[in-house]
């Protein structure tokens, strides 16, 4: 009999096993278990496609500069991004069981490197399934599910770190850093829900961004302040009684005067440097709020409340958030996670942070992160995770 490998389950026989696997654990779970072909964090189609290679076998290698303890691990899987795609790949080691990641360089076998994810399969379905449940508020997360809101947050977090610190193989042994991300990370997506009072995609708790930045450093625009343009109704209420954080790494407020459209601003402070057919055909509609790095505006589509990135370079008009409450949301989660960087060492794993603040931002806001060209410029390319992968920026670093 073959492997069995159906839409849902893969399990191989004792005969596919040899010689690749001799760890009797191991071997015990993928004849009985087996794995899941995919869940939301992994997905272990490489195993249901192609059976047991090495990563040796994979990278071909012609002249042998893979590292030694490389070369014979399995290549089962891969971690999920955003974008259903798979970017680390998981690794199986036969002899021990253990789990750990890679990123393939087919260019530069001799620099690949590996990092441990779990230490048996049994604790990695474990984990990720923790992880999937959290996302879903199903399993040992159903109990979340309409309960926001900070506390709500930071139960959650003690809880999964809890799966994790009871799957370590010591008492002493902490999780290792991808799953501590996902502990303290991924559940601050419960902070906020869906929008009803507000009108809004999202409802903030009270006082969210006074107690993350201080009442001083959290701005609010009276009407006056806002162009007839705005018609948006939820959008100036959110403004005025609710109001943005003045600067957070990568976007500063504007609050020198009142707020302008693009097509004002240009006027004024880019007086003959764009013309009418460089600027989007709606910008006496789109409200400038303040500006993002690299010579980006952020605005608000006066009519909708849709939050855009206008670049000045490429003369694009991107999504940037769903709307205020989801910009605010995520601005609110950058300076959350760098003062949480502070304690738990967060950017220890760059990568893997920024793939999980993409996924706790496309969690609450999918339009932050969703490439699907929206516009007549867009292109696809996204603010927000492009953002949080430049590490050269260092703008996650605490």
């Amino acid at each position: 009999m073959g492997t069995t490998r159906t839409t849902t389950t893969i399990v191989f026989t004792e005969d596919e096993l040899n010689p690749y696997i001799t760890h009797a654990a191991t071997r015990r779970w993928l004849t009985g278990p087996g794995l899941p072909v995919e869940g939301g964090l992994l997905t272990f189609e490489p195993l249901r496609t192609d059976g047991l290679r090495t990563v040796g076998d994979s990278t071909g290698d012609p002249q042998g500069r893979l590292a030694v303890e490389l070369r014979d691990r399995l290549v089962i899987g891969g971690i999920l991004g955003t974008d259903g795609r798979a970017r680390e790949s998981v690794l199986l080691d036969g002899m021990t069981g253990e789990i750990s990641t890679t990123y393939f360089l087919h260019d530069r076998p001799d620099l690949m490197d590996n990092r441990p994810l779990a230490p048996s399969l049994e604790k990695l379905v474990r984990f990720a399934t923790a992880v999937d449940e959290l996302a879903a508020l199903r399993g040992q997360f159903a109990s979340y599910a309409g309960r926001l809101g900070p506390q709500a947050a930071a139960e959650a977090s003690r809880q999964l770190l809890a799966v994790f610190e009871e799957g370590a193989e010591s008492a002493r042994a902490e999780p290792g850093v991808f799953w501590k991300l996902a502990a303290v990370v991924r559940p601050l997506a419960l902070v906020a829900g869906p929008g009803t009072a507000s009108g809004l995609a999202l409802d903030l708790p009270p006082r969210l961004l006074e107690d993350e930045f201080g009442t001083g450093e959290v701005v609010r625009f009276e009407e006056v302040d806002c162009p007839k343009a705005l018609t948006h109704a939820p959008t100036r209420r959110f403004l005025r009684e609710v109001g943005l954080p003045e600067e957070v790494v990568w976007f500063t407020l504007e609050t020198d005067m009142p707020l302008q459209t693009l097509a004002e601003y240009c006027a004024d402070a880019r007086e003959g440097v764009f013309t009418e057919e460089d600027l989007p055909a709606n910008a006496d509609s789109l409200i400038r709020l303040g500006h993002l790095v690299e010579d980006i505006s952020l605005v608000v589509d006066g009519a909708t409340g849709a939050v855009l990135s206008w670049s000045e370079p490429d003369l694009a008009l991107r999504p940037l958030n769903a709307d205020v409450s989801t910009l605010a949301f995520t601005l609110w989660l950058i300076r959350r996670e760098r003062a949480l960087d502070a304690v738990y060492e967060l950017t220890e794993a760059y990568d893997q942070l920024a793939e999980t603040m993409s996924r706790t931002l496309a969690a609450v806001d999918p339009v932050a992160c969703d490439p699907t060209p929206n516009t007549s410029t867009d292109d696809g390319w996204r603010y927000w995770p492009e953002m949080f992968e430049d590490e050269a920026g260092g703008g996650l670093y605490a």
